[in-house]
């Protein structure tokens, strides 16, 4: 990891993307047991059409922690100050998510040089499924 600079740093830089494969059922039971969250949304189909979806999703979570992943690709988590998001979509089986992010703050706050980065999720037709922000140590 090469961890950016607060001087190298300027409003409106990007964060190196993070593209993900497909959404796949096995994506899905996966992160369903590793989080614990079992919703049945999520990983039975004959439940999610009585509920009057097409099929399962993605838990909004799991795209919650590409975007983590994201962050932490780029600083070490200790240097994260806060993290938080909106879901706006729904991510689909087969969709392609890409992790986005960039500056667009710069301040000193409790001693500490830091920035605050927009971040969202879109799917591989430009579709956002998640936006956020999260302030960084640098």
């Amino acid at each position: 990891m090469n961890t950016p600079s607060f001087a190298s740093l300027q409003v409106g830089d990007s964060l190196p993307a993070l593209q993900l494969p497909p959404i796949t059922r096995t994506t899905l039971a996966l992160f369903a047991g590793a989080s614990g969250d079992h919703n049945r949304i999520h990983i039975d189909i004959d439940y999610a059409r009585k509920a009057g979806a097409v099929d399962v999703f993605a838990h909004g979570m799991l795209s919650m922690a590409y975007l983590g992943r994201l962050l932490t690709q780029w600083v070490d988590q200790r240097q994260l100050r806060s993290f938080g998001v909106r879901f706006t979509g729904i991510t689909h089986l087969g969709h392609q998510i890409t992790c986005h992010g960039k500056v667009v703050e710069k301040f000193e706050e409790n001693g500490e040089q830091r920035v605050k980065l927009e971040i969202e999720t879109r799917n591989q037709y430009g579709d956002t499924k998640i936006v956020g922000d999260a302030v960084v140590a640098l």
